[in-house]
């Protein structure tokens, strides 16, 4: 009974790339790189990016850890944007 009512729920068209798609992925990784440069207590710690000025002064650890936020925060607005119908 729950797992059909479940699938009746969640059952859509499947989401294929666009262009909105690929927009929205960068404002949200644009956005976490912001919100990380702002936050993280440090931002440079080792091991360092081969070009820590083309990363904005990031370590690595900021870079995954601000590159996966902006994953999850876009797939978060894409998948919400498209449950309601918007994209």
């Amino acid at each position: 009974m729950l797992t059909s009512a479940l699938l009746a729920v969640t059952a859509t068209a499947p989401l294929t790339w666009s262009p909105t798609v690929g927009i929205i992925m960068l404002v949200a990784n644009i956005f976490a790189a912001a919100f990380g440069k702002f936050t993280i207590e440090y931002p440079s710690a080792p091991p360092s990016t081969p070009s820590p000025n083309f990363f904005g002064g990031f370590g690595l650890p900021a870079v995954l850890a601000t590159t996966a936020f902006g994953h999850i925060l876009g797939a978060g607005v894409i998948l919400g944007l498209h449950s309601i119908g918007k994209i």
